[in-house]
């Protein structure tokens, strides 16, 4: 059986050293994705869109697994993202289409909770960085000890800080999020 694990993270270089140990384990590329805000790509006083960021991979990510695939993508209230892997593409794909949900319909069709579902993609929004992973029985133990290592955000504190502020919940027609405007 599959499970999905997800993380978010302060930044991008923590969720990209995750990805990183992850493929170095044997989790396959392929059920790994990074959602995320590297700000030395995605600048945030500039339009983007999800042709934009060919060749991103290359440059920040190696020249092999995930990272190789980085891309930037525009997700409806979160703005320009450097993502790569499943979610990433489902994600892409929702936007493309028109569909709702980008990100939040992503995870929660890989078996994330909805709640949670708005959790990441609202950390996203806010700067943070998502890492997801599709891990059969045998790997759970493993890649949780991995991503755990790297000391993720803690969800509940978040959530509750997020909250206290009056959110209820990611909303994709909100503007990009900027601290302290």
């Amino acid at each position: 059986m599959t499970q999905t694990i997800t993380r978010s993270y302060e930044t991008y270089a923590t969720a990209r050293s995750v990805v990183e140990q992850l493929e170095a384990s044997g989790v396959a590329s392929a059920d790994i994705s990074l959602v995320g805000r590297d700000e030395a790509v995605v600048d945030p006083d500039r339009d983007s869109n999800a042709g934009e960021g060919a060749g991103i991979g290359a440059a920040l990510g190696g020249a092999a697994g995930l990272l190789a695939g980085l891309g930037m993508i525009a997700i409806p209230g979160v703005g320009p993202v450097v993502a790569a892997g499943w979610l990433a593409s489902t994600a892409a794909g929702a936007v493309a289409g028109g569909a709702a949900g980008g990100i939040v319909g992503a995870m929660t069709s890989a078996g994330v909770d909805e709640r949670d579902a708005h959790y990441y993609a609202e950390t996203v929004r806010r700067g943070g960085s998502v890492v997801s992973v599709r891990a059969s029985d045998s790997q759970v133990a493993a890649v949780e000890a991995i991503m755990d290592g790297a000391v993720p955000i803690d969800m509940s504190d978040r959530r509750s800080a997020y909250e206290q502020e009056g959110w209820s919940r990611f909303d994709e027609q909100a503007p990009p999020y900027r601290p302290g405007v």
